[in-house]
């Protein structure tokens, strides 16, 4: 077929209408889709592209301080350089931490540490490196930060305790959170570089009150991370600070007063019922804990018999011993006992063919001279004639047996037992061994030393004191359900105990016109094999406890304490001194310093001095690198605190039911 030229012509018009029209189709959807990503989504790309080149950071908030009665820092914020490591940035560990460590100095130690903690991190979970840089270092990190990705150099605040182990188990400690923590909250801020929350102690109880609210800042960045500039920031918002009853000169000396001994003071003021110091040594300290605690302190707190991690005055649970007397007397005499009444002691108290021992041949004893020379013969007939049932009403009136709503986690509420009690518990009944053994504060008997100072407090004062560490919560307490008279019968005997022929005659204060009372307590830890009692001759954890309660000044009780000297042997020995000098500081601070600048020289120094040397003694001991500490060393540290009390209440349930017959 032959094709004329107007056909072809005609063809070829047809295709390139066709042509350029689906061309133009073509052109339109173009302009329409960038008409619609330029106009309509111009926003969302707009906000991809900064997402590109600007990064938005959040800034830890500034904690509120925790300060004493008089606005005295407790715990505080200090400027701070830090580097951390965000894991999902890191392209080669091993590389990055063996940089880290020859530019900030690592030792062996905090490079294991780095490296545990790294394979630990989830995510964008930051690792600390090192806070509290000097400035040399931290400039030195920042100028290879090319070289070093995945690491973020920081300037913020960083936690401290000028007391250091002063207060460890009033104000816990504060650190990074865990990825459990993350996972619970998904909060961001848990994983922003340098934020750390309450871990234990105040600082977690409080941490609503502590915890400001975070800033933020927008930062023009590179492709590679690197800041451009600051384009604009919102500052943080500090958290409030928090005001305790404390008086912080009070508690740094009950804290090297106790010296190289393991135990507790606790001293509260009458007038509000405010706690002036609350001291459990030996403790760790919480600024090692802030900053990222090693493997050699970690495993030396873990392995020290005398428990730092615990809180002694809370957590703790003793028999109370003879300092429980003032409960019997009291219950005595709301059972109608004269307190006139002559008790002969020959020595001890028969009861079948079993004798209940006493602390000597007392000859007669009434209620005043039983409670001055701690009589265990007068304080068993007593309390058998007024029963189990009175004794244990008295004692819960003097607040034994009760839990108060401090701030602090993990408080222990103790035994008071009663024939109901053995019934529920040990499904027996009650004996009358067990009222004699209660009697003199042995037996099943369980307090705290924040509750013996409570004892101490409501004895002294008439009133229904409750103790607070809050400034703003302190009350005086109502009446105790206690005749006046026979609150004041009890006062009298243990003025007695210190300023009479009682058993803590060396531990008057040395003031002509101010005296304080108190009771002496030795409690057995466990019965010894042929009846010995726990002294010299025993190893230190079956070494009886000594015990003490107080108040001064005796014609006008202003304060009230309780010392408790775990193994100690004796109160009179042990923990009366160190509530005379406690008292004394209140009274006259520079002759209470005196005499304990004299003491400390014979102990190596004072407490933070001590734990250095223990310390380094403790790492050049060491044959192996010890373990890592765990992740969550927090939680780690309450197993332990609460495996030590629950200890202690088993080792009060195997000792024996003879009790009260080594010195007090």
């Amino acid at each position: 077929m032959r094709i004329t030229e107007a056909a072809q012509t005609y063809s070829f018009s047809r295709r390139a209408v066709l042509l350029g029209g689906l061309q133009a189709a073509v052109g339109v959807v173009l302009a329409g889709r960038m008409t619609y990503l330029a106009v309509y989504e111009n926003s969302k790309y707009s906000l991809l592209a900064d997402s590109n080149r600007i990064s938005m950071t959040l800034t830890p908030p500034r904690r509120g301080w925790i300060v004493d009665r008089n606005n005295k820092p407790l715990a505080l914020n200090r400027t701070s350089f830090r580097v951390d490591l965000i894991p999902d940035r890191v392209e080669d560990k091993v590389k990055i931490v063996a940089q880290l460590a020859d530019i900030l100095k690592l030792t062996p130690e905090e490079e294991a540490r780095v490296e545990t903690d790294l394979k630990r991190a989830a995510g964008f979970q930051p690792v600390q490196v090192v806070e509290n840089l000097d400035w040399e270092r931290y400039a030195a990190v920042s100028v290879r930060l090319p070289e070093l990705p995945g690491v973020q150099p920081s300037q913020g605040y960083a936690r401290y305790y000028p007391l250091g182990a002063g207060s460890a188990h009033l104000l816990g400690y504060v650190g990074a959170a865990s990825a459990d923590d993350y996972r619970k909250l998904q909060d961001k801020l848990l994983i922003t570089p340098g934020f750390k929350l309450g871990k234990d102690g105040l600082e977690k109880m409080e941490e609503g009150a502590l915890r400001g609210k975070p800033g933020a800042k927008r930062l023009e960045v590179t492709a590679r991370g690197r800041l451009v500039k600051e384009l604009a920031s919102r500052p943080d918002e500090p958290g409030k600070n928090v005001k305790l009853t404390v008086d912080i000169g009070l508690q740094e000396y009950a804290a090297r007063r106790l010296g190289p001994e393991s135990g507790s003071a606790v001293l509260i003021d009458l007038l509000t019922g405010g706690i002036l110091a609350f001291v459990s040594m030996p403790a760790y300290d919480p600024n090692s804990f802030s900053d990222g605690i090693s493997r050699s302190e970690w495993a030396m707190l873990r392995e020290d018999e005398r428990v730092p991690l615990m809180n002694k005055v809370l957590q703790g649970l003793y028999p109370p011993g003879s300092t429980f007397k003032p409960a019997t007397a009291l219950a005595a005499l709301g059972g109608g006992v004269d307190p006139n009444r002559v008790v002969y002691c020959n020595g001890g108290y028969q009861l079948g063919n079993r004798r209940f021992g006493c602390l000597g041949r007392h000859g007669p004893m009434t209620l005043h001279t039983a409670i001055a020379r701690s009589c265990n013969t007068y304080f068993y007939t007593v309390g058998r004639d007024v029963g189990p049932d009175a004794v244990a009403i008295a004692a819960r009136k003097l607040g034994l047996g009760a839990e108060y709503p401090l701030p602090l986690p993990s408080q222990k509420y103790g035994t008071v037992p009663d024939p109901a009690w053995m019934l529920r518990r040990r499904k027996t009944q009650w004996a009358v061994a067990n009222t004699l053994n209660m009697a003199i504060g042995q037996g099943d008997l369980l307090v705290t030393p924040l509750q013996l100072a409570v004892l101490a407090a409501r004895v002294a004062s008439g009133r229904e004191i409750r103790p607070q560490l809050l400034a703003d919560r302190a009350h005086g307490g109502g009446p105790l359900d206690f005749p006046p008279e026979h609150l004041a019968m009890v006062r009298s005997g243990m003025d007695e105990v210190v300023n009479g022929h009682g058993t803590a005659g060396r531990s008057k204060l040395p003031f002509p016109d101010i005296r304080m009372g108190g009771k002496t307590g030795t409690a057995q830890v466990r019965r010894i094999a042929g009846g010995a009692r726990g002294g010299r001759n025993v190893p230190w954890k079956y070494r009886d406890h000594g015990l003490f309660v107080c108040f001064a000044p005796v014609d006008n009780p202003r304060y009230a304490a309780s010392v408790v000297i775990e193994h100690g042997m004796s109160g009179s020995g042990a923990a009366a001194p160190v509530a005379r000098d406690m008292m004394t500081y209140l009274f006259d601070p520079e002759l209470a310093m005196k005499r304990l600048t004299e003491l400390e020289a014979g102990w190596g120094g004072d407490y933070r001095a001590r734990m250095d040397a223990r310390g380094e003694a403790f790492r050049a001991a060491q044959a192996a690198p010890p373990p890592p500490p765990p992740e969550d060393a927090a939680r780690a540290a309450e197993a332990t605190a609460s495996e030590a009390s629950n200890a202690t209440a088993r080792s009060a349930d195997t000792s024996a039911s003879r009790s009260g017959e080594a010195p007090e």
